[in-house]
């Protein structure tokens, strides 16, 4: 039976991509480099340090990472700050309180940093829903390496055999399987171009999922 759901935040709790990616072109911009769509895309998934640590070998950048981080951040909390229409995803909310009620632990795990989560958590009012709170920028590899997901198990009131992981990207995908866990891949509307196919299960809207459908997948 599923004891703990781990979650992951952009692109299946919120769409703060909108913002992060005016925040990164912008940054972008001001250092003067050419970032590609596809090369954008392969950083879905990365913590804001691998993401600048790539950029930085990619464009053999002279700028310090945690400096590149500072400045993006800053652009992305004045951003975030001023946009009004930021919502949780549609269904997000009700399955987390559906889940919550009927005793299922929440255990968010995400790429963003702890300062992003926060500001997300307490505009929305999530703090109470969940036990564990995991920020990739802990870890020095990102998804899809499965350190941040293996983590987040070990925080579980059960084995991870117990846990499942909802997941919108290829690269979150990608860490769940590599760490052992069972996998929902969320086919957002908001996450273009993201494999899922490793998934164990697919939805394309959390209307599929609440405590009796989660209490019923067949695990491993």
């Amino acid at each position: 039976m599923i004891h703990t759901v781990i979650f992951d935040m952009d692109g299946v709790i919120v769409d703060t991509e909108p913002v992060h990616r005016y925040a990164y072109f912008q940054h972008f911009s001001e250092l003067n480099i050419e970032v590609t769509e596809e090369i954008f895309t392969s950083f879905t998934g990365n913590s804001t340090r691998n993401v600048f640590q790539r950029v930085k070998a990619i464009f053999n950048l002279e700028d310090d990472v945690e400096e590149l981080i500072l400045r993006k951040r800053t652009i992305f909390n004045d951003a975030f700050d001023h946009k009004e229409d930021l919502e949780l995803l549609e269904g997000v909310e009700k399955l987390i309180k559906d889940l919550h009620q009927n005793g299922m632990q929440l255990i968010l795990a995400s790429s963003a940093s702890k300062v992003t989560i926060d500001r997300v958590f307490r505009r929305f009012g999530l703090h109470p829903y969940f036990t564990h709170i995991v920020s990739g920028e802990d870890f020095p590899k990102s998804k899809p390496h499965p350190a941040i997901f293996e983590f987040a198990a070990s925080l579980s009131i059960a084995p991870k055999e117990n846990c499942i992981v909802i997941e919108d990207s290829t690269n979150g995908v990608l860490a769940a399987k590599a760490s052992g866990i069972y996998c929902v891949g969320y086919n957002s509307i908001h996450s273009k171009l993201q494999d899922l196919s490793k998934a164990d299960t697919v939805i394309n809207h959390f209307d599929e999922l609440d405590f009796s459908a989660i209490s019923r997948l067949k695990l491993f």
